[in-house]
């Protein structure tokens, strides 16, 4: 896909800090918590959800005056992650950061970075309300601890040119593709027929989160929410697990993705008829073509109703730095209030990872029917596992993935399996 939109820096996420963030208060966790007056919040640079972001903020100060809450964008750097690993390391770290990868977390709650949100009184049952205990008890770790409240979701879905399709001969409306063996048809009809050169184009990158746009939300969909690692234990060498991979393996042996990344968007130039995306491609693609979606494969047949995916999720932390964490806590259940998510919702057209978002919000879904296939998806979604090492364990699948099925330089099983022994190894901390 165009991963334009996302920067992660591996390195950033792996290193070991030099320093250990301090606790709000001088290491007074306990006065922390109950303590009240002004915080600041960190938002990501993108437009729309800076625009919302001052304006529950404004809403926020005028009912609040005595604790009052300043935003600012996530300083510049070369990624989010990174500059937020910099200022735990510094101890700068805001009270809020409302753009937090799941692949992150762990780390800097080995860093002593994160506060756990159960240490509210209504932590666990807020977030568990909110999301959905089973959405949301994916972003617990190992203990039940939310050191992340799950925030938005933009659901991983496979979009389509619904003009090149039609030039093609497979039918728009229901282009008949949700088994492995009719994807993979699909795509040969694309070729074929001539009027693109790519049918799918996933980036064959390296990068360590390359993975949640091709093997993950199909692996997922295909064993029904099983995320990478589970129970302390790689999951991923089994039939579901090689049948995701070889199905990608064919695509790229027969020619119907290509091996190089793209230098421009794939999309946007024709270039390629399918890519992994979620919501933001609505509004992306609006004025250069049509878009379609569809659930991602399965070897039988993905039904949208019940198909799960990657949830490409971001969420919402709060910092030991603060000092002032009974009002962070309040602004962040004010923050992600149905109110509020109705806001975030009409301002970015991202999916607040809240339950029943079709009824919850039925009036913008009736004006805005293209997002309807989304805010159900949203309720059916798996993101990253919560495990040590967790950009390490990304790292060394991508690794072996991209040897044997990208690049055909390994057997698939066989890489696999080197795979599952090196992250079994990594999840033990």
């Amino acid at each position: 896909m165009n991963i334009k939109r996302r920067t992660f820096t591996a390195g950033a996420l792996a290193a070991p800090l030099a320093a250990t963030a301090a606790c709000g208060n001088g290491g007074d966790a306990d006065e922390a918590r109950s303590a009240r007056g002004p915080i600041t919040i960190w938002l990501s640079n993108n437009e729309q959800e800076v625009a919302w972001g001052q304006a529950a903020v404004e809403a926020w100060n005028a009912d609040h005056p005595d604790e009052e809450v300043s935003a600012q964008e996530i300083p510049a750097g070369q990624s989010s992650e990174e500059a937020i690993t910099a200022a735990i390391t510094a101890g700068t770290t805001p009270d809020l950061i409302f753009n937090i990868s799941t692949a992150a977390a762990p780390g800097w709650v080995q860093q002593g970075g994160l506060v756990d949100l159960t240490s509210f009184e209504d932590g666990t049952s807020y977030i568990e309300e909110r999301s959905g205990a089973e959405v949301a008890q994916g972003y617990a770790d190992d203990e039940g601890s939310y050191y992340l409240l799950p925030w938005k979701s933009n659901p991983v879905m496979i979009m389509f040119n619904r003009d090149l399709f039609e030039q093609a001969g497979l039918d728009p409306d229901d282009p008949g593709m949700n088994t492995h063996d009719s994807f993979l048809e699909g795509c040969r009809t694309l070729i074929d027929s001539g009027v693109v050169p790519a049918a799918i184009w996933p980036s064959p990158t390296s990068e360590f989160f390359q993975p949640w746009f091709d093997f993950y939300p199909l692996y997922i969909a295909q064993t029904d929410g099983m995320q990478l690692v589970e129970d302390g234990a790689s999951t991923f060498v089994s039939e579901d697990g090689l049948a995701v991979a070889e199905l990608w393996g064919r695509i790229y042996e027969e020619g119907l993705a290509p091996k190089e990344a793209a230098t421009d968007d794939a999309m946007a130039t024709g270039d390629t008829a399918m890519q992994s995306a979620g919501p933001w491609a609505i509004s992306s693609y609006k004025d250069a073509f049509p878009v379609g979606f569809m659930p991602v494969p399965t070897v039988d047949g993905s039904d949208v109703e019940t198909v799960k995916t990657f949830a490409d999720s971001k969420n919402v932390s709060m910092f030991t730095t603060s000092q002032n964490q009974a009002t962070a806590w309040d602004f962040l259940k004010f923050a992600t209030s149905p109110e509020q998510d109705g806001e975030f919702l009409e301002a970015t057209g991202q999916m607040p990872l809240r339950e029943d978002l079709l009824d919850a919000f039925s009036e913008y879904f009736e004006a805005n029917p293209d997002y309807e296939v989304f805010a159900a998806q949203a309720e059916r979604v798996v993101d990253v596992p919560n495990v040590p090492n967790s950009t390490e364990v990304w790292q060394t699948f991508r690794d072996h993935y991209s040897s044997a099925v990208i690049f055909g330089s390994d057997e698939v099983e066989t890489s696999l399996q080197a795979a599952a022994d090196e992250i079994d190894q990594l999840v033990q901390g």
